[in-house]
């Protein structure tokens, strides 16, 4: 029997009046790739906010290795494994990339623990080695985003998320970069996925959600889903 790393169960969110998540019911199973798939305003960021603690007007139960975390910091979450890559990158533009990188090891006291995350990240990300001392502003907008999931694999994540990462770049570094994301899993972490490019992340994924109006419409195998091509071209887009 599979091992559930994330459950997500009832689950309502509100800002104000508004209500971005209704009574939704999410399952990651540990070493998979799971997608949160939908348009804008779907409720898939307020989803991932939420488990990382980020959110305040909440219902409902999330778990993590057996553990409930609702109500938890943010910093009580990332020290659990839970790490989270934000939507727009949000990196530190005025540090260098080995700087920015070395922030997100913070919560490792094992100095050489931080070593070995070096050599992993710079193993999937040679143009990070080679841009190390590179103020991380003056960074192409696919290098930020790789220096994104960089520095949240400095925190030796159980669980990484993955807000948009392909958003904004140009289709040959999203191919290289999907790629990159189906070795991390390989390696051994589970993926939270959220992204609109539909028809990239099935390919990499185990398993897919779709969030229309803050509510799971449809989820399923992703290879069941992506030869849907209603849901492909008509739903989502074909990208």
């Amino acid at each position: 029997m599979s091992k559930i790393a994330l459950s997500i169960k009832n689950l309502h969110v509100s800002y104000g009046k508004i209500q971005a998540l209704k009574d939704i019911d999410i399952s990651v199973e540990t070493g998979k790739i799971v997608a949160l798939l939908g348009s804008n305003g779907a409720g898939k960021t307020t989803t991932l906010k939420t488990i990382s603690g980020l959110t305040s007007d909440i219902k409902g139960f999330i778990s993590f290795e057996g553990r409930n975390i609702l109500g938890c910091t943010p910093v009580e979450v990332t020290k659990l494994g839970v790490i989270h890559a934000p939507e727009g990158r949000q990196i530190f533009p005025e540090l260098t990339v080995q700087e920015n990188l070395r922030i997100g090891a913070f919560t490792i006291a094992d100095k050489q623990q931080i070593k070995r995350n070096f050599q992993k990240v710079f193993e999937y990300f040679p143009i990070l080695e080679e841009r190390k001392t590179q103020i991380a502003g003056t960074l192409s907008g696919g290098e930020q985003q790789m220096l994104a999931i960089a520095r949240a694999l400095m925190a030796s994540p159980k669980l990484l998320l993955l807000d948009e990462p392909s958003l904004g770049l140009a289709p040959l570094i999203v191919r290289d970069l999907f790629n990159i994301i189906k070795e991390i899993n390989t390696s051994g972490t589970t993926v939270l996925i959220v992204e609109q490019n539909a028809l990239q992340t099935l390919k990499i994924a185990d398993y897919a959600y779709v969030l229309e109006v803050g509510e799971v419409n449809m989820h399923g195998k992703a290879d069941d889903l992506i030869k849907d091509n209603k849901l492909i071209e008509a739903y989502l887009g074909s990208h």
